[in-house]
């Protein structure tokens, strides 16, 4: 198996998405950093791999790939044999891409948005972004309770990509304090094999 090389970013929530998932799927990587502060995702080499000029991107062979979800699918369909981490089922398929929508939606304008303002200073709304926030948890909360993982009876794709985020929402002001279910959640995601920080 040939060597996958990822473009990312160490404080970028969709990065560690693929990354964390590279380490659990146990394949060989070489990560090279883009350094964001100096634009180096704005340059036409860069671009060249993805247009929006976003972290990450991976290139596996002659595919070269971007959007983390999207690339998340990409290795879950050639990488996971056993069809763990993305089902065959339509149903459970579906689950799934119904949190990958989450990600990319509310926990991407909630938690990831109040953090890109204290992290990065972006020019958001913060305090439209931490409400946000703290709707979708309250969302999420419900939904994990009596239940060990967002989409299936499984850790999925679906868990590994809201992760991030929600991790790390303190860094933006929102606490995940009234949030058990939440924060147990977590704490399974961070006890799988091959996780990492």
């Amino acid at each position: 198996m040939s060597t996958i090389t990822l473009y990312r970013h160490a404080l970028s929530g969709h990065s560690h998405r693929v990354e964390a998932f590279f380490s659990i799927l146990a394949l060989s990587t070489d990560i090279v950093i883009v350094v964001l502060a100096k634009a180096a995702h704005k340059q036409a080499d860069y671009l060249q791999k993805n247009r929006f000029g976003q972290v990450p991107v991976i290139e596996d062979g002659s595919a070269t790939l971007s959007d983390s979800n999207a690339i998340l699918v990409y290795l879950a369909s050639k990488y996971d044999a056993q069809g763990n981490w993305l089902p065959q089922d339509a149903t459970e398929a579906a689950a799934v891409h119904r949190f990958l929508s989450v990600a990319a939606g509310k926990i991407a304008y909630g938690p990831a948005a109040a953090r890109l303002v204290n992290v990065f200073g972006a020019a958001l709304d913060h305090g439209n972004a931490i409400n946000t926030a703290h709707a979708i948890l309250a969302e999420l909360d419900a939904h994990l309770e009596g239940r060990n993982w967002l989409a299936t009876e499984h850790a999925t794709i679906a868990d590994i990509a809201n992760y991030a985020y929600i991790a790390h929402a303190p860094e933006g002001d929102v606490s995940l304090q009234d949030y058990a279910n939440v924060r147990a959640w977590l704490t399974r995601i961070e006890q799988l094999p091959g996780f990492v920080p």
